[in-house]
């Protein structure tokens, strides 16, 4: 973490108060800001005093601008005061991912190539937080270029996961989904690829949501059309994530995927009858991937819970045949397009995985491209047929739970060999080239404590929806309430974990 100053110590009254603060969720704090309840100025201090006593143990906020986030969180006190309208996320405490450019603050992309990077200018959706009255306080930690569902870099290091600190939190976005679980943001942003938004949290048991393409309008990129990786919310709660987005989304004339829905249509409360969807139901992907048994277990613990919400139920997957060489040949693409001539000047400062992904990409001819574009065209198409019978599917978000924060990767999934560092995450980009929106919520423990998540996966353009079935879930099952046992540790001790 590097932190613009040295943040003054918290006794363990204090700190006991200002976590329970830091708990409150987002959609609670925004009202409370909004009326004056509570000022700006002391949310933020109780968010940086949570970083400095949790944070160290963890690593999940890298970048640290706490007199900047303490200025604006007066600023936003006194425009309060002086009567003048606020946004929605007024006050908020809020945290970008080291992918995204914030202007004035380091973003490094975990790469040493850019360590010292500081943009001059914000990404959209840090425009549209800002604008909506959250205060950035830092970033938070990505592997190199978000490359991997594990998230460590030689800038910054590995973050470990708040349930068991010898683990990893997964990725992309897995500082975020650790800073949410331990209460030092009460939102934060991600982007979602192959499972970065969804994976880290499973693996930390708070909320990441993959909406559907062109949801969250991305800006600015360098191929405006694409629509493979995505930006969205994450939160502790389904509530908070839904506030989050709808911020974030809305259209945008630069970016001619985006969605013309303003993003009021997905503002709080989301609770709504659901009717009697008919969910199908895949426990274990039906057979078509490797899972520790343990997920699946979880998971179809929950057909009861949706079940009694008034859910129709029934066992059923859909063909996603080519779903891996779509996605392993667009993503070498992306990574072709992007990196290859960084690459040319940067090889030795660059991981073993990103440059085999831009390699393959390189190798990449016309007839692999348009193969992938082909089949992913059939693929969409069985899908489109699969959701006019049914409402969702339900699956697991991962097939793995969190595993050593000293392992790259899976290698293996029940004897079954995972080639690349890809593979082991089938159970998300297979819903990636899909387009469908998809969420991860809490849904269960193992024995030994790890979370698990459940996948709501829904229509493409059907976001409302898979929030509002995510949210009657969440509200069931309360899972997500259960903090990280790291929080029960003494302040003076937390620090001494790792």
């Amino acid at each position: 973490m590097t932190p613009e100053k040295s943040l003054r110590p918290a006794g363990s009254r204090e700190l006991a108060d200002s976590t329970e603060l830091c708990f409150l969720p987002a959609t609670e704090l925004a009202g409370r800001l909004r009326s004056g309840e509570l000022s700006a100025r002391e949310v933020m201090s109780a968010h940086l005093a949570q970083i400095e006593a949790v944070d160290p143990a963890v690593n999940a906020i890298v970048t640290l601008v706490a007199d900047r986030a303490t200025g604006a969180a007066s600023r936003a006190d006194d425009a309060l005061a002086r009567g003048e309208p606020v946004g929605p996320l007024h006050g908020l405490p809020i945290a970008h991912k080291d992918l995204v450019a914030t202007a004035g603050i380091r973003t490094t992309a975990g790469s040493p190539i850019f360590a010292d990077t500081v943009p001059d200018t914000d990404d959209l959706l840090v425009e549209r937080a800002r604008a909506a009255g959250a205060i950035v306080l830092g970033k938070t930690n990505t592997p190199e270029f978000g490359a991997g569902s594990q998230t460590f870099n030689p800038v910054f290091g590995p973050t470990v996961n708040p349930y068991d600190l010898a683990l990893t939190c997964g990725g992309s976005s897995g500082g975020a989904a650790a800073a949410l679980a331990c209460g030092m943001v009460p939102i934060a942003d991600g982007s979602d690829l192959g499972g970065s938004l969804r994976n880290p949290a499973s693996f930390c048991n708070v909320v990441g949501f993959r909406p559907t393409p062109g949801r969250v309008p991305s800006w600015p990129s360098s191929n405006a059309w694409q629509d493979l990786a995505v930006d969205g919310p994450m939160g502790r709660t389904v509530d908070d994530v839904a506030l989050l987005l709808s911020v974030l989304a809305g259209t945008d004339p630069r970016v001619p995927i985006s969605l013309p829905e303003p993003g009021s249509t997905f503002a709080p409360a989301i609770a709504a009858d659901l009717g009697a969807p008919l969910l199908a139901w895949a426990p274990a992907a039906d057979g078509t991937m490797p899972f520790d048994p343990r997920i699946p277990a979880i998971v179809d613990a929950g057909r009861a819970v949706f079940e009694s919400l008034g859910c129709r139920t029934e066992e059923a997957f859909p063909d996603l045949r080519g779903a891996r060489e779509v996605f392993f040949t667009m993503r070498a693409h992306m990574f072709a397009s992007n990196l290859a001539e960084l690459l040319e000047e940067h090889r030795d400062e660059m991981k073993a995985t990103v440059v085999w992904n831009i390699e393959e990409g390189l190798r990449l001819t016309q007839p692999d491209i348009a193969r992938a574009e082909w089949l992913r065209t059939e693929l969409v198409e069985r899908v489109v047929a699969f959701f006019a019978r049914f409402d969702y599917l339900v699956m697991p978000v991962t097939q793995v739970p969190p595993f050593h924060v000293d392992t790259e990767f899976p290698t293996e999934i029940e004897g079954v060999t995972m080639p690349t560092y890809l593979d082991w995450m089938e159970s998300c980009w297979c819903i990636t080239v899909t387009g469908s929106p998809a969420i991860s919520v809490p849904s269960g423990f193992t024995d030994d404590g790890l979370p698990v998540g459940v996948q709501i996966v829904g229509r493409r353009g059907d976001d409302l929806g898979v929030l509002r079935l995510a949210h009657a879930f969440e509200q069931a099952t309360r899972v997500g309430e259960r903090r990280p046992p790291l929080l029960s540790t003494s302040p003076e001790s937390i620090g001494e974990v790792r």
